[in-house]
C-alpha cells in the first residue's frame, strides 16, 4: 500500500515538473478556470498570441493595475501581502496582495478560491516559475490565460470582444479599460462603466506613465 502511494506521489511530481517545463515554451492547452467558463457560459473565447504581438500598452496597463513591482520582486510583494492582511483583519473590504506571478500560478496550474490549501500550492508554483520561467514568459502566460469577461480569456480575445481590434492596436485608453475590469471581469463591463470604473480607468492611465517594461 505504501509503495503504491509513493509511486502515485512520484507520478504527480513528475507530471508537475513536465507541465512546468512545458509552460516554459508553450501556453497551457486549457486551464481549470477556462473549463469553468466554458461550462458556465457555453463558450471559450480565447486567442493565444506571443509576447511581442501583445503590444506595449496592454502590458503597461495590466502591470499598472495589478502589480507595479512585477519586474523587481521575486514573485511575492511582501508589503502588499502585509497590507492586505491588516485590512482583512480589521474587517475592511477584502483585498488581495497577489502579484502577477502568483495570479499566473493560480490561473495556469490551479483553481479559483480562497482556501489555504490552494494558497499553499500557489506559493509553491510561484516560487518555481520565478526560477524556471523569465518575467516575460510569466507575463505572457498571464495575459493569455487570465479571465477577461464571461467566457473570454486573454488580452487578445478581450481586445477583439470589447474593441474589435487586436491587442497590439489598443491605444492607451482602450488598454486601460482592459485592465480596469480586473479583478472582477464577470461583473465589470468597460462598455457600460460605473463611476467607480471610470475613476479606476483614469487612475490606471496615470499609473501607466510610470511603468517600464524592462
Amino acid at each position: 500500500m505504501w509503495k503504491k502511494i509513493k509511486q502515485f506521489i512520484f507520478i504527480i511530481l513528475l507530471l508537475n515538473v513536465f507541465f512546468i517545463i512545458w509552460g516554459r515554451f508553450f501556453n497551457p492547452p486549457i486551464t481549470i478556470t477556462q473549463i469553468g467558463g466554458l461550462i458556465q457560459y457555453g463558450k471559450l473565447d480565447r486567442d493565444y498570441i506571443s509576447y511581442e504581438d501583445m503590444g506595449s500598452n496592454v502590458k503597461k496597463a495590466v502591470i499598472a493595475s495589478e502589480d507595479q513591482k512585477f519586474f523587481i520582486h521575486d514573485g511575492f510583494d511582501y508589503t502588499a501581502i502585509e497590507k492586505a492582511y491588516k485590512n482583512n483583519e480589521e474587517g475592511k473590504k477584502m483585498r488581495g496582495g497577489s502579484t502577477i506571478s502568483q495570479q499566473t500560478a493560480k490561473n495556469v496550474f490551479l483553481w479559483q478560491g480562497r482556501s489555504w490549501i490552494r494558497k499553499g500550492f500557489e506559493a509553491i508554483y510561484t516560487f518555481v516559475i520565478e526560477k524556471v520561467w523569465s518575467k516575460d514568459i510569466i507575463l505572457e502566460r498571464y495575459l493569455n490565460s487570465i479571465e477577461m469577461g464571461r467566457g473570454v480569456f486573454g488580452v487578445e480575445a478581450a481586445a477583439k470582444y470589447y474593441f474589435g481590434k487586436s491587442s497590439k492596436d489598443l491605444n492607451t485608453s482602450e488598454a486601460a479599460w482592459i485592465a480596469t475590469v480586473l479583478p472582477n471581469p464577470k461583473k465589470y463591463d468597460p462598455k457600460n462603466p460605473s463611476l467607480y470604473l471610470n475613476k479606476k480607468h483614469r487612475w490606471i492611465m496615470r499609473q501607466m506613465q510610470n511603468v517600464s517594461l524592462k
